[in-house]
């Protein structure tokens, strides 16, 4: 029986040929080894349920076992290998950001997607492809600065600072694992000038006069203060609360949205972190934040005098 490679005798060469060899639990600490922030996530089950308490949970293996994950990303082995000899089935996270962002497509749509902006399908990148258990791809560029942006294009997701993507050997709920198609480098493409356009667009030039500023900018400071409270609310929540204190605190806030204190995208962005942060799975956070956000804009409350006026 061949013996599994020790990543700490390893080159850089032979940790990379290693990825596509091993399971999580010995992948793990390779990634970490080679610089690359490691989150454990929980588990997908025979079935397509998952290991975390949430019943009938939206995103099985897709969302992580650490709350405040993004403080807890790591690159030592050691604290690596303790995290899967505490959770020997978890799967595995890269946080993104750091050594690289993620064009994150999802099926089919995320390909024509790609093919409508860049003109090539995902096997022509120049850079690591990965193909997700569940049909998607993850492409991989050299890290922008920039980050996360959730519905980018029609089945497209951008994974930059504060984001992570679940990564090879992991199992996805169909049973499929994620698996290198073009094996991970230390060398990434920069991205494409169309696709930076996309992601960080040239401030528009103004053609009419801007309005008078107010006395003391009360209401931009209202919004942010407000939309700062929900987040730590969100962030720590309790297991079997998580949902709901989400819901409310999208709703509060698309009062205000409405009202004109916030963006939309601002508070989709900073709740969709914090609820990762607390254990939220993904795909039931985000379609917990739009339902709030539609009710809070369908009940706007009046504007208190504390919260400035226009």
């Amino acid at each position: 029986m061949t013996s599994r490679p020790d990543p700490t005798r390893l080159g850089p060469g032979d940790l990379l040929a290693a990825l596509g060899e091993l399971d999580c639990a010995r992948a793990a600490p390779v990634y970490a080894v080679l610089g690359f922030a490691v989150v454990p996530m929980h588990a997908a089950r025979p079935g397509g349920s998952c290991s975390c308490p949430e019943q009938a949970c939206s995103d099985p293996g897709k969302h992580p076992r650490l709350r405040g994950w993004q403080g807890l990303a790591m690159v030592n082995p050691a604290v690596v290998g303790e995290w899967w000899r505490r959770w020997p089935d978890a799967n595995l996270a890269l946080a993104t950001g750091r050594r690289f962002d993620v064009l994150d497509l999802d099926g089919d749509q995320g390909v024509e997607a790609l093919r409508d902006v860049l003109s090539i399908a995902p096997l022509e990148h120049s850079g690591p492809v990965a193909h997700s258990g569940g049909g998607g791809w993850h492409l991989l560029y050299a890290p922008t600065g920039l980050g996360n942006r959730v519905g980018l294009l029609p089945g497209v997701d951008w994974r930059g600072r504060g984001g992570l993507i679940v990564a090879p050997p992991s199992q996805h709920a169909s049973g499929h694992h994620y698996t290198w198609i073009r094996p991970l480098t230390a060398t990434l493409p920069e991205v494409p000038a169309v696709l930076r356009r996309l992601l960080a667009p040239p401030p528009a030039t103004r053609t009419t006069l801007p309005p008078a500023p107010t006395s003391a900018g009360h209401s931009g400071g209202y919004g942010r203060a407000a939309l700062a409270r929900e987040r730590a609310a969100v962030a720590t929540a309790q297991p079997g609360r998580r949902n709901a204190t989400l819901n409310r605190a999208a709703f509060n806030l698309g009062q205000l949205v409405v009202a004109g204190l916030l963006e939309a995208d601002q508070v989709r962005a900073g709740l969709l972190v914090a609820a990762l942060e607390a254990g939220n799975p993904e795909a039931k956070a985000r379609a917990t934040i739009e339902s709030g956000l539609s009710g809070g804009a369908a009940k706007p409350r009046r504007r208190r005098p504390s919260e400035g006026a226009a």
